[in-house]
Parts: C-alpha cells; structure tokens; sequence
C-alpha cells in the first residue's frame, strides 16, 4: 500500500538500512555496477540511465523488461553489484554510553563510522560501505518531556551555570523567547511535532490556547539534527520570519572524534544592529567526567582535560551550517521555542472558472507568491507582513501572525486586470476551514485513516536519483528590476517552483558565528534544478560578483543538494562542467559541490576545523566536509601498521577502510544489527538481516 511506502515505515525496518532515497543506497546514489566509485563513467550516462530507471521504477509503468540484465533497471536486484553501499555492520544505540564505546571501539580498531538518522540526504550521506553505522532512531526521545519554560525572573542577576544547565534558557531570554525543547539525536519532526502538539493541547484544555511554535521541516521523517545543520529550510513553519533552522539552536550535546562527551552553546553575547538576535561573542564547552554512567541524573559534567584541543567556537560555527555526521555523533539538541502566533495556509481553487482565468498553482497564484515575498511593496505589503509568510516548493502559502495575504492577492489582481472573479477571489484559506491552528495539525491531520494515523506525515517513497542542486537565486538582483522578476517566472519557477524561505529573518536572525554561506543568507529563493548547464554562462555573472578568481563563490544551497552535479569548470566559471567528462576528471577540473555551496574561503575554514575535530576522518560521510580531499593511500604490513604512520604521519584514513570484517571477526557479506542499551554495547550480539 501508498502507506507501507512511506518514510515512517521505512525507518523502523529492522535492518537499519532504508533510504527514503532508494537510488543512494549506492555509490553515488548510481546503481550501475563499477568498482572504482563510477570515476570512469560520464555524467552524460548517468543522466541517461537516470531518465530510464527513474521513469520506470518511480512511476511503477509495468516495463516486461525490468528484470532483463540488459535493462539498467536490474542493477537494482543485483546483490552482487559492486556500487551497492550499504554498511555491514549495524549498531541501533540506546543510550549515550552506547555511542561512546561505539567511538572507543572505533579509534581501537580503526574502523570508519557512519551516522544515520531518518537517511533523508539527498547525497546518501547517511550510510556508507565497510563502515560501522550508528543508526540513531532508537536513541532516547527528549521531546516529549523536553519542553521547558524559562523563568523571565532569573534575567535579574542571572549568570549561566559552571555545567551549561541554565544556558538554553539564558539564551532563549537573550532573544527575548522564554522556551525551548531539547531533541533526542535519533527523533525526526514527527516526534517532535508531536511533542509540541500535545503541549499545545494541554494548554487548551487548561482554558488558554496554543503557547508553542517551532521552527521545523516539511517532512515528518525529516531530521531536526541533519536538516538543521545544512541550514535548515523551513517555508511551512516561519523560517522567513524566525530564521533557518540552524538560528534555533541553543545548545549542543554530542560525542566527538576524540571519544569526549560534550555539550557546548554560546555563553556571551551582545545586541547586534540589524540583527532580531544577539551577535555570539564567546562559546563555552563542557565535558562529561563519567562516560561509563548510564543514568542521565548522575551525568557529572566540569572543564575538559588538559590535551583537548578542539575550539569549541570553532565548532559551534562548523556545525549549525556545515552539515551533519562529520563532527561528531550528536546525542541532543535544545532548539529555540517561539510564542504562538495564528496560523493560516492559502491555496487557490481548483474550480474551473478560477483556472479559466489563468488562477491555477503554476500561473497568476505563483507569480503573486514570489511577487509577495520578494516585491512585496509592488502591491503595497509591508517587509513585515510579506516576512510572515513563505512555501517549500508547494502550491500551499503558509502564514503566522500578521499578514496581508488577501488584501495583496486582491490587489495583485488588479494590476493583472483579472475582474468578474468568483466570490472569494478563488482563494482558499485551508488551515481555518479545516480547524487547524498551526501546521502540525495539518500535518498531523493528512495521516487520518492510516497505519501512521496521528503522525505527521511524510512522501512517498521511493525517490529516484538525486542529480539536483538549488540555485540561490539572490534577492538583490530580483528587486533590481522588473524585467528580472520576470525572468524569474520564465526561466526558473515555471515548473520548478522555488522555494521561498528566504529573506526576512533567514537574514537577520543569524548569530554571526554560523557557517550558513552569506549566499544563503542574501538569497530570494531558489529553484530546485535538475540541470544548471545555462545558469552558468547566462545568469551567474549577472547574480554574483565573479571577480575574484581566488574565492569562487557560494551559489547552491546544502539543502537538498544531490549527488552528481557539480560548479562549473575551474578555468572557466562561465563554462558548465562538461556532461561527456568523466566523474574523474570533473572532480578535478570542475569547482565541487561543496565548494559551490559554502565557497572557497568559508569551505577552507572548514576543512580546517574538519582536522582538527576529526584528524583520522571516522567520519567521512559522502559529501561531507572534507570529503573531497585527495584520499591517501595508507599500505598496511604483516604487523598491520600502515607504512605512513610508522614515521609519525596520519594516513588521514581508518586503516580498515576498505574492509573493516576483520575488526568483527565476521564475514564481510554478513550483516550485522546490534541493538545496545548498555554500555556491554561491545559484547556484540549477531543478527542477520
């Protein structure tokens, strides 16, 4: 059934395994069989196999030839297919101790760990062979009894704990918001949304009303820790007027590299003009004395010893921005609760008089939603009430607070001389004729009459290939003129639909110590595309100051960001990389994806954090930060010591790296699913998948 396909019931298969993205449980999210990664392969036939199997197995047409080995549609029913990149060894943590022995254990045995949450990157950095997997859904929950309100009182002569254990709250005081919710590092949105829906019920029946908003995803698979750290988009739930979601984190809780169980989260800070939020001076960390402690109550938490030498400033900035499962193991996170403000969710109707003239999702209803959101004055709304509305790429507009949504829709039409409409405008205000209040109960409401009744819900899967990149189209260049709104609507909305999550308090809300790319921050919206061949030679130049040849600059978003397409050639930024080259040789002749979304100064910064965070790489996660680097080659002896440590040099690779079956006395083609909830977590126990 549609149901049993859904991001909810693949993250509780047993195996661990599932991606909400089929094609990316292989390398490259490439199904064709290759032993060296597909470097010798074109894009060009990448994009050929992905228009076959994409159209076949997404669209279920019933092709007699799907199980003929000539047919690329095999390769997915190929156990033996060299490219699959699923991991062996699955370990389900329970408890924080459970990944800290899971560390030990890997800094022992040299062996490369992936982490894994709802599996939701569309580069399949969730997972990866030879490595041991932390799949964190059975992780403690916090949600559901994390809410916590902050007493405004303790404002007056308050100062922020040795241990941390009021720094949420004086950080939520700071920005004047008087709550927050610590997440669980294996819960998604839906947990989480849930948690605040009940809240927000048990305020009602109490004889108040809603107190509680959250800045979260579309998705209710999504996860708050990866979504968050790749920025975070958030067009449903007011990130045009709150911010991203990496501007809502408070606090971090994570197990490093290193083996240190740590939380850390800034602990001064000033009024900043131009800003809704304080600029974060300094960032102050703690580690855990008592690693092997089980009860959370007992946690004993004092200065970090002598020989840890990770900047705790540096990684805050790394990771609200530079993406998730390469700094660490995150076990929680303490997000921003704002005050709830009246929710409303437009959408045009789809009756055939209101399409008759030219009303439909993809015509005059999406010109006025970019209209409202970026030209907002062209139709006499104010920046705060366009700010308080915004949309993932869906035909539905979702607003909080005070906006002008039918009065600007009313207007907008006039000056497109549509008349003799239909009573109501053909406007449709979902939220209030469904008697929702905010959008979980919306969200929540879809999975009526379902296995997943009561749950937020998610898409359907599974989801083809990922060759997507979002171009941060800046709002600069669409306030310059009229001609480029229109552009805009020509050349990447229509059928692209953008994403407006953008401006607003996406720009103001930043703590100025984040690694979210000031392209990002600057941006109108962006199109999600599957081909950016011609925004190179056409638009880039026009869009971003390309006159600096040294520091090529942030132009994709991180959400959302595929695994193929790459910048355009490094000798020629006005030049796509070409689709006939090789994987290889546009790894080494066109800018990467990484280097396209943070650019080259905020992406060296980066991979500089990156070795001091993690120097050995046990975090490598495919499209990572980092992960991009020339990959040395360390050669083993009979002793097993790889010949470039013996000098005192780091091979800058697990030693395992390419067969860890030997640090599990196992099979390699033996998978293993490992539930812990002790710190006996290394007292194995075996399962087959």
């Amino acid at each position: 059934t549609v149901w049993e396909r859904t991001s909810l019931e693949l993250i509780n298969q047993p195996s661990g395994l599932c991606l909400p993205n089929l094609w990316c449980g292989w390398d490259m999210c490439y199904p064709r069989p290759s032993t060296n990664g597909h470097s010798n392969e074109t894009f060009a036939q990448f994009e050929q196999d992905s228009a076959m199997i994409s159209m076949d197995m997404g669209l279920d047409v019933g092709n007699t030839e799907l199980f003929d080995q000539a047919n690329p549609e095999s390769f997915l029913y190929d156990e033996s297919n060299p490219s699959i990149n699923l991991p062996s060894k699955v370990l389900f943590p329970v408890i924080a101790s459970d990944v800290i022995a899971a560390i030990e254990f890997s800094k022992v045995h040299k062996v490369e760990i992936s982490i894994k949450n709802s599996g939701h990157h569309y580069g399949g950095a969730s997972q990866k062979k030879n490595t041991l997997l932390l799949n964190m859904n059975h992780y403690t929950q916090y949600s559901p009894t994390g809410i916590v309100d902050c007493e405004v009182s303790l404002l007056d002569g308050f100062s922020i704990a040795e241990d941390l254990s009021n720094q949420a709250c004086a950080l939520s005081l700071a920005k004047d918001k008087s709550a927050y919710v610590r997440v669980g590092g294996g819960e998604n949105w839906d947990k989480v949304y849930r948690a605040v829906q009940k809240a927000n019920k048990a305020q009602e029946q109490e004889g108040g009303g809603y107190k509680y908003h959250v800045v979260g995803g579309g998705g209710g698979t999504v996860s708050p820790l990866g979504w968050t750290f790749l920025a975070g988009l958030s067009g449903t739930t007011g990130g045009r007027k709150y911010g991203f979601g990496a501007d809502q984190v408070l606090q971090v809780e994570m197990v490093l590299p290193n083996g240190h169980h740590v939380r850390f989260g800034p602990t001064e800070w000033e009024d900043a003009e131009g800003f809704i939020v304080p600029r974060t001076i300094d960032v102050s960390g703690m580690c855990r004395s008592n690693p092997e402690e089980q009860d959370e109550e007992k946690w004993q938490w004092g200065s970090c010893p002598d020989e840890f030498d990770v900047d705790f400033n540096d990684l805050w900035f790394a990771v609200r921005g530079g993406g998730g499962g390469t700094w660490g193991v995150v076990l929680s996170l303490y997000l921003q609760l704002h005050e709830y403000e009246k929710y409303e969710r437009y959408a045009v109707s789809p009756a055939e008089d209101c399409a008759a003239l030219g009303i439909t999702p993809s015509g005059l209803w999406l010109e006025f939603q970019i209209t409202y959101a970026l030209t907002p004055s062209s139709i006499d709304v104010t920046k705060e009430h366009s700010n308080a509305c915004g949309t993932p790429q869906t035909p539905n507009y979702h607003c909080y607070g005070e906006e002008d949504v039918e009065q600007g829709w009313a207007r907008f039409l006039v000056k497109k001389n549509v008349t003799d409409l239909p009573d109501g405008a053909c406007l449709v205000k979902t939220a209030s004729d469904s008697g929702w209040k905010d959008f979980i109960d919306g969200a929540i409401a879809g999975s009526e009459g379902t296995r997943y009744e009561g749950h937020a819900g998610d898409g359907i899967s599974p989801m083809g290939m990922t060759q997507t990149a979002s171009i941060l189209i800046p709002s600069a260049w669409i306030e310059a003129s009229e001609d480029n709104v229109k552009t805009l609507l020509q050349r990447f909305a229509v059928p692209l639909l953008p994403y407006l999550a953008f401006g607003g308090g996406a720009r103001t809300a930043s703590d100025q110590a984040n690694s979210v790319s000031k392209a990002h921050r600057d941006a109108g919206g962006w199109p999600l595309a599957s081909n950016t061949d011609a925004f190179w030679g056409e638009f880039f130049p026009q869009m971003y100051d390309i006159s600096d040849k040294t520091n090529f600059p942030a132009v994709f978003g991180a959400n959302h960001a595929g695994s193929t397409p790459s910048g355009p050639r490094k000798d020629n930024w006005t030049e796509p990389c070409p689709k006939e080259w090789t994987f290889e040789k546009r790894s080494e002749e066109c800018i990467s994806m990484q280097e396209s979304i943070y650019g080259t100064k905020l992406l060296k910064r980066l991979e500089a954090i990156k070795e001091v965070v993690d120097p050995n790489y046990m975090l490598d996660c495919a499209y990572c930060i980092g992960n991009n680097r020339p990959k040395a080659k360390a050669v083993q002896d009979d002793a097993g010591v790889a010949e470039d440590e013996k000098d005192g040099t780091s091979s800058s690779t697990p030693i395992n790296d390419g067969d860890i079956s030997g640090a599990f006395s196992m099979g390699k083609n033996q998978p293993m699913i490992v539930f812990a909830g002790w710190i006996g977590l290394l007292q194995f126990q075996y399962m087959l998948n």
